[in-house]
């Protein structure tokens, strides 16, 4: 909560004007770096639901995170310094768990990037250092993981934006996941965009999860925007319901 707290003082600062391009509240990693020198800050709060079968039993498991935060610091034109981490309640049919998850730190590297130019293409990389309890840990105790995602946009034209990513994760000694997300986003007007986003990976490069995600942005200012989004399994049963808010700091 402390991490809010502070973009509510930052909202009220008579802050220089830039036009903000976030990496919420979609899954697609946005294929631009922020300015040099400028300090992003994008939080929000997320609610997942999600069931899974077996055959003599099924299970039900809730989590919220508050806040999900990613702090993103522009070191060059072309390169930007990233630093990720998220406080998770988990609760099972029989048990509750809480904590902050694993810190992720990382980069990402402009590739492409031309004035007036339809593709935009940027390498994302993190280091996933296992800080968190053992229960909420995805690599698991004392494994090092790394998120990898290829980031392309496509300007169709003035109103309209197509952007994707492809990835692949190492989270533990396992072969690794295979990720994709597709986003296609409409501005509404100079406030309001909206979009939609199939996304999913190939756990251990071979089971498939698929989800469908759609949400909505109002720019508060040129470096201030709040979201809303909203998600779902296709081919499992999967939700979440996020809120959030993000900010330039030039």
């Amino acid at each position: 909560m402390k991490h809010i707290s502070i973009i509510m003082i930052l909202c009220c600062l008579n802050l220089n004007a830039q036009t903000i391009i976030t990496d919420r509240p979609d899954q697609t990693e946005s294929s631009s770096t922020i300015q040099q020198g400028s300090v992003q800050i994008e939080s929000g709060v997320l609610i997942s639901q999600n069931s899974t079968n077996y055959d003599f039993y099924s299970t039900n498991e809730r989590n919220i995170y508050f806040p999900s935060t990613l702090f993103r610091i522009g070191l060059t034109e072309k390169i930007e310094l990233r630093l990720f981490n998220q406080y998770q309640q988990m609760c099972t049919q029989t048990n509750s768990f809480n904590g902050f998850n694993n810190l992720e730190l990382g980069l990402k590297l402009q590739l492409l990037q031309k004035e007036n130019g339809f593709t935009e293409i940027a390498f994302l990389s993190h280091m996933v250092i296992p800080t968190a309890p053992s229960r909420l840990s995805e690599t698991g105790e004392n494994h090092i993981g790394t998120i990898n995602k290829l980031c392309v946009s496509h300007n169709i034209g003035e109103k309209v934006g197509l952007g994707y990513n492809v990835g692949y994760n190492y989270l533990n000694n396992r072969q690794g996941d295979f990720t994709y997300s597709l986003v296609l986003g409409i501005e509404l007007n100079d406030k309001i965009s909206t979009y939609i986003e199939p996304y999913g990976e190939f756990s251990d490069l071979d089971n498939t999860e698929s989800n469908f995600n759609m949400g909505i942005t109002y720019l508060l200012r040129n470096n201030l925007q709040l979201d809303y989004s909203y998600g779902l399994g296709l081919n499992h049963r999967f939700n979440f319901m996020s809120v959030g808010c993000s900010i330039n700091i030039n």
